[in-house]
């Protein structure tokens, strides 16, 4: 099986669960979106939904596919940077029990940490100080990192700096991997179009972008975006939700039916997990119809529960599910 190495923003998740979307309006922030700021205005938002149910993990959506990737048996590592504080002990311990390489840098300001927060309907919308996260930078990664892997996944979320990325990505390259890049939100995408053109044109292998986030790149529908995406690297995903996903390889298009899920809790880590499912699929060799369905599984698996970890019986229904494919 090939190994793979994610870069992301190593991040601790609070999740709240929101009554109304009342906090949303009244800190203008657009549902489903992700927003940086600052620690002052996270405190605020915090401040905020005080007394709202909520639960802490370990988030970032890089972390997020690593971790279940490592769940279903790949061997993985992670490219991050916490602070000097117990939050990123945790950060750094919790990788190591999972199995994880932690390629985790240590910076100058706290770790990193994301409110996500959850609407009735399941939707999820982030405000996100990066904090520590930040300060990793293009000296820090080094070609060892990359010795032994045969793919780099890249979070959406990291593209603001353009020089670690550039970096990050030609070295991934220069050592003979595989480039994956998750666009990760529409604004993100939005913001910096240019950019996100260059690294599809030059380095990327596999995209994954959910429906919003193809349009924002293309100006197009699903199917005409997943077309000029595919035009542009070897493997792109259009992920459409309750409709399923779209994959398209050269000439060879698919259409991937949704696991039929009765309930959603919580969208958090939807697109982290399919990604996880799609990649398992490919380092194990399957079809990219099967890499599909083992996306679907995990994305099906993530949003039943509030979070994006699932319990060891969770874990292990998901095994048995991508066994009976």
């Amino acid at each position: 099986m090939k190994r793979v190495i994610g870069i992301g923003n190593a991040l601790t998740d609070m999740l709240v669960n929101l009554k109304t979307d009342s906090v949303l309006g009244r800190f203008k922030l657009a549902k489903g979106s992700m927003s940086l700021v600052d620690t002052r205005l996270q405190t605020e938002i915090s401040k905020s939904v005080a007394g709202l149910p909520y639960s802490l993990s370990l988030g970032g959506s890089a972390g997020n596919t690593i971790r279940a990737m490592a769940q279903l048996g790949c061997s993985v590592g992670f490219i991050g940077k916490v602070g000097p504080d117990t939050t990123g002990d945790f950060f750094v311990q919790a990788l190591d029990n999972l199995g994880i390489e932690p390629i985790i840098f240590r910076g100058r300001e706290r770790s990193g940490k994301c409110v996500s927060l959850i609407s009735a309907d399941g939707e999820r919308t982030m405000v996100t100080h990066l904090g520590a996260a930040l300060e990793l930078s293009a000296g820090e990664i080094e070609p060892s990192i990359f010795e032994g892997y045969d793919c780099l996944y890249v979070e959406g979320y990291l593209v603001q700096d353009h020089d670690m990325i550039l970096h990050a990505v030609e070295l991934a390259k220069e050592a003979g991997l595989q480039v994956c890049l998750d666009m990760a939100s529409y604004n993100i995408v939005e913001e910096d179009r240019d950019f996100f053109t260059l690294l599809l044109t030059k380095y990327v292998d596999i995209v994954f972008a959910n429906e919003e986030e193809a349009r924002a790149f293309t100006g197009k529908e699903p199917d005409e975006a997943l077309a000029e995406l595919s035009r542009l690297c070897s493997i792109a995903v259009v992920k459409l939700g309750a409709r399923g996903s779209r994959v398209r390889k050269g000439t060879q298009t698919l259409s991937v039916e949704p696991v039929a899920v009765r309930k959603v809790a919580d969208t958090t880590g939807a697109g982290d997990y399919f990604a996880a499912g799609f990649l398992y699929g490919l380092v194990s060799g399957c079809s990219l119809e099967k890499c599909a369905r083992i996306a679907s599984i995990l994305s099906a698996a993530v949003i039943r529960v509030v979070g994006a970890e699932l319990s060891a019986a969770r874990w292990k229904q998901v095994r048995e599910e991508i066994e009976k494919l």
